[in-house]
């Protein structure tokens, strides 16, 4: 029960979490592409209930922030100018789950930004970055992962049920990828491939690249049980009445690997997502000006805003919890399996 519950909470975290990247035209206040080129590097600004003469305002707002005297990147709050933070205000226009057109978002204010996580070298809002380039991360992630389940579940069962000269083949080639370093491997696959091609084609590139590095560990681990479910005695009884090997993988051996394919799953996407995150920072991965966890964090190879623009480096902070909630998921996951046992 203790471990249903933890599970259910890990659930529980990420479709919250996910929620928030689907649903992120809502929760994002402004458009991620739309530049304000008078505002390059705004640090983030800090959300108030009591002003500068200590009266206390139920809504939130923030103080517009100006130049600080004599410095050209240094920003101090406008104290004259209180910017109320509205909820449910009309801003951007957007596609709800990419169909339906809307211009409904959580939060903004009248006739102003408001940058909670600051802003790039462009004036590009970082949160609302954030929240558009999970869509591309995450769901790189989540489909290279299923891609690469689906091709170890796939190539364990056959080299699992079949054996022989086919097992020996399967097994030398996981072996192969299995020692082979995956992110070398990841950089000379996506080098192999064209460079120039648009966002869409830069996204399933990306995900076919990751579901064909990662295949070889969930192939050994379903091989194993398969290995042991194919001499269990229902099914040799029912290959004795005379059961195709269709059958037997559909309905007895192939349900027996559903626990460690949802935990190499939940293990993977982390893994998958930091991938991408990868090839993006590395200008590999999706072009800009769509935003990606990847090229969301590129501007840190610049040394000047390394060590000036403290707040470039939130995006990799906020971006642990998802992390962290896939790896205890899997962990869960992973205790909950009981060994596959063969019985006599």
């Amino acid at each position: 029960m203790r471990g249903r519950r933890a599970i259910s909470g890990w659930l529980v975290v990420l479709v919250a979490l996910h929620a928030c990247v689907l649903f992120a035209g809502f929760f994002a206040p402004y458009d991620p592409t739309e530049q304000d080129r008078g505002r390059p590097y705004l640090p983030p600004m800090r959300l108030h209930f009591l002003d500068n003469r200590g009266h206390f305002h139920a809504r939130p707002f923030a103080y517009a922030l100006k130049l600080a005297e004599g410095s050209f990147d240094q920003y101090e709050e406008d104290t004259r100018r209180a910017l109320p933070l509205k909820f449910m205000v009309r801003g951007a226009n957007y596609r709800l789950l990419g169909l339906l057109p809307s211009r409904l978002h959580l939060f903004g204010a009248e006739n102003e930004r408001i940058y909670l996580l600051g802003s790039d070298a462009y004036g590009r809002d970082q949160l609302s970055r954030f929240l558009y380039g999970g869509r591309v991360s995450l769901f790189a992630g989540l489909l290279g992962a299923g891609v690469t389940v689906l091709l170890g579940l796939c190539v364990g069962a056959a080299a699992g049920y079949y054996g022989g000269w086919r097992d020996d083949l399967l097994m030398r080639l996981a072996e192969l990828f299995l020692a082979l370093p995956w992110l070398y491997l990841l950089f000379a696959l996506r080098a192999f491939l064209p460079l120039a091609v648009g966002p869409l084609e830069a996204f399933f590139l990306i995900v076919a690249v990751l579901g064909a590095v990662g295949w070889a560990r969930p192939a050994r681990l379903v091989r194993g049980v398969v290995l042991s479910a194919k001499e269990r005695d229902f099914v040799r009884a029912a290959r004795g009445f005379g059961a195709t090997d269709g059958y037997l993988l559909r309905r007895h051996i192939l349900p027996a690997t559903s626990s460690v394919l949802l935990t190499q799953a939940a293990i993977l996407v982390p893994q998958f997502i930091l991938a991408e995150m990868t090839l993006s920072f590395l200008g590999l991965g999706v072009p800009e000006p769509v935003p990606s966890w990847g090229n969301l964090l590129s501007s840190l190879q610049q040394y000047s805003v390394l060590v000036s623009y403290w707040w470039m480096y939130l995006p990799a902070l906020i971006m642990l919890p998802f992390f962290l909630g896939y790896l205890g998921l899997g962990s869960e996951l992973q205790e909950r399996a009981e060994p596959y046992k063969i019985e006599r």
